[in-house]
């Protein structure tokens, strides 16, 4: 029994590991970046959150952008878009909605984020805000965006808090309900592969709800690209169609955040 138990365990270790170094080429730009990032830890009710959280390299103070990571977790390639938006002069902000549970592999860590109860997702997110919010070099204004599931929590999230100036939702389902858009305070950015039909089919949905309560949305669909275009157009085993949507949605979004006050 304790040898099957430890075999069980290696694999699950080895799964773990073989999950961690399909993402080595996104510590490289956290190895060489001259921006200071850091993990912190706040309170959110009587849980402790962690987060890392990236500077921007300038004088004034400067935005805050939450990060909500995919359902994979708070990976490698999520901080080193944290740094890629201090780069872009905001202070990028991402929290570890695990933080407190452990898992064995990206599907352990799969099933537990999409079991998260939808309370506790809303607490976190506002103990971010409310920590990004507090950060001395912060400047007041009040930002998020996410990827895959976080995209659809961009959206949702965004129905929720007031303080909100922007929104970027990343091939995220789109709102269904009247009730789910109806408090949106700041427009909503979407971007979208051609190659994901599950995502693309809620988004004139999106539209109609968000037009019909007065709210601005601006989906943009990338030709030929597929869900998760901006990561795997980071990958250096990414397709051609998902580097080139990758780029132009960086592209894109570099010129709206350049909008934030």
């Amino acid at each position: 029994m304790k040898t099957i138990r430890a075999i069980a365990v290696a694999v699950a270790f080895l799964t773990l590991a073989q999950a961690v170094s399909a993402q080595d080429w996104a510590k490289a730009r956290l190895e060489k970046s001259s921006r200071h990032g850091e993990w912190v830890e706040f309170k959110s009710g009587e849980r402790t959150i962690k987060a890392f959280v990236v500077y921007p390299e300038r004088k004034d103070k400067a935005p805050v952008v939450v990060v909500i990571h995919e359902i994979f977790g708070l990976t490698d390639w999520v901080r080193g878009v944290c740094d890629q938006l201090a780069e872009n002069g905001v202070i990028a902000i991402a929290p570890d909605l695990l933080s407190g549970q452990t898992y064995a592999d990206v599907d352990g860590a799969r099933k537990v984020i999409a079991a998260l109860p939808n309370p506790q997702v809303v607490a976190d997110l506002n103990a971010t805000s409310d920590y990004g919010l507090k950060l001395p070099a912060a400047n007041g204004t009040l930002a998020v965006c996410g990827f895959c599931w976080g995209g659809g929590w961009t959206f949702n999230y965004a129905n929720l808090n007031p303080k909100l100036k922007a929104a970027y939702s990343f091939y995220g389902p789109a709102p269904d309900k009247a009730e789910r858009v109806a408090a949106i305070p700041c427009p909503v950015y979407g971007f979208y592969g051609e190659n994901d039909a599950r995502v693309d089919a809620t988004i004139p949905k999106g539209e109609q709800l968000m037009k019909a309560a007065g709210k601005k949305y601006e989906p943009v669909i990338y030709k030929g690209a597929g869900h998760g275009f901006m990561r795997e157009g980071e990958s250096p085993e990414g397709t051609p169609e998902n580097k080139k949507a990758r780029d132009d949605a960086w592209a894109r979004w570099k010129t709206l955040l350049k909008q934030l006050p």
